[in-house]
C-alpha cells in the first residue's frame, strides 16, 4: 500500500529535528523497510533501494567524514539525484556540509533524531507500519470489557451509545461510540479507534454530545484496542439465534475473521451485563473452557448407554 506522508507528521509523531526541508511538504512511502546506505557511500548504486527512507547512523557518517572531499560530493550527489524520498540522521550526529548541499539541490528533506541508530530504526519501522496498515471505518461502538476489544455493532437507535455509557458507569473503558476507524497490523490483528475530532466523545439522545474522560476521569477512556468480538444489537426477537452456543459466527473485517454473537434488544434487559458476561465467556473460550460443548458431552454421556441396552 502506498502513502503520502505529511513531514510535518513525521517530525511531530517521531520527535524529530528538521535539518533542511525545502518546499516538500509530503513524501510518498509503500514500504516500512529503511535502507542503511553504506554501500551506497562505498560507490556502489546497484539494486539500491532508492523508494525507502534513508537512514544514517555513526558507521555512515563516520566513513563519509574521511572521504575524499571529491569522492564525497561525487557519491552525495549521485545519491540525492536518485531521487530518495526522505533522510533520516541518528544520534544527533551533524551532517557534513555536502550532505546539505546536495540535499538542497535535489530538495531532499533530512531530519535528525537523538535516539540511537537501532531505537530510531525500531520506532521508525513501526510508525510506518501503522501508516500503511490498510484501514476502513464503521459505524459501531468499540469497549474494552474486562480487557477483551467489543465493538457494538447494530442500527441506529438501537442503543449502542447507552449500552456503552452503562458499561463505562461499571468501570469498563470507552474507546469509540459512533465511528470506528479500523487498521489491520497483521495478519490476524486489527485495532480499532476513534475518530480524533469526536475521540472520547459519546452522543445520547436527549442530551447530546458528553465528554466521557472529563465526566468520568482518564481511567474511563481508551485511545485504541485490539478488536476482539462483535456485538450485534438486535431489536425484537431475531431468528436463527445459536440459543446454547454450540456454533460461532465471524464476520471479516479486512480480510480477518472476528468472533461475532447477537444480543436481542427487549425492554427490560440489562445489555451492559450481558456484554460483561460475554467478554467473561470469550476469555474462558479462549483457554479452552466451552460450556455448551461440555454440556453436550454430558449428555451424550448419559444417552449413550441408554441406546445401547435398547439395542
Amino acid at each position: 500500500m502506498k502513502a503520502k506522508l505529511k513531514i510535518d507528521d513525521m517530525v511531530r509523531d517521531l520527535n524529530l529535528n528538521i535539518i533542511f526541508k525545502g518546499d516538500v511538504e509530503s513524501i510518498d512511502i509503500d514500504t516500512s523497510d529503511l535502507n542503511r546506505p553504506g554501500l551506497q557511500m562505498a560507490g556502489f548504486f546497484e539494486y539500491f533501494a532508492v523508494n525507502r527512507l534513508q537512514l544514517f547512523g555513526m558507521v555512515e557518517m563516520n566513513y563519509l567524514q574521511n572521504l575524499d572531499p571529491i569522492i564525497k560530493q561525487e557519491r552525495l550527489d549521485q545519491f540525492f539525484a536518485s531521487k530518495v524520498p526522505c533522510v533520516l540522521i541518528g544520534r544527533n550526529l551533524t551532517p557534513p556540509p555536502e550532505m546539505v548541499e546536495a540535499a538542497k539541490k535535489h530538495n531532499t528533506p533530512i531530519l535528525m533524531s537523538g535516539l540511537t541508530t537501532t531505537k530510531l530504526s525500531h520506532r521508525t519501522t513501526i510508525y510506518l507500519d501503522r501508516v500503511l496498515a490498510p484501514s476502513i471505518s464503521r459505524h459501531a461502538g468499540l469497549m474494552d470489557v474486562y480487557g477483551v476489544g467489543i465493538m457494538l455493532m447494530g442500527d441506529s437507535g438501537v442503543g449502542k451509545s447507552e449500552t456503552a455509557l452503562e458499561l463505562v458507569k461499571r468501570s469498563h473503558r470507552l474507546v469509540a461510540d459512533d465511528v470506528v476507524e479500523i487498521i489491520k497490523l497483521s495478519d490476524n490483528q486489527l485495532v480499532g479507534q476513534s475518530p480524533e475530532v469526536i475521540r472520547h466523545m459519546m452522543e445520547i439522545r436527549g442530551l447530546g454530545i458528553i465528554d466521557v474522560r472529563t465526566l468520568y476521569g482518564v481511567g474511563a477512556v481508551l485511545v485504541e484496542k485490539s478488536i476482539e468480538l462483535a456485538v450485534n444489537l438486535e431489536l425484537g426477537d431475531p431468528m436463527n439465534i445459536d440459543r446454547l452456543g454450540l456454533y460461532q459466527e465471524f464476520i471479516t473485517l479486512l480480510g480477518v475473521k472476528v468472533p461475532i454473537i447477537t444480543i436481542p434488544v427487549r425492554p427490560g434487559r440489562n445489555l451492559a451485563i450481558i456484554i460483561e458476561v460475554a467478554a467473561m465467556n470469550f476469555r474462558l473460550k479462549s483457554m479452552g473452557h466451552i460450556t455448551a460443548e461440555q454440556l453436550d458431552n454430558k449428555l451424550l454421556s448419559i444417552i449413550a448407554p441408554d441406546s445401547t441396552k435398547n439395542s
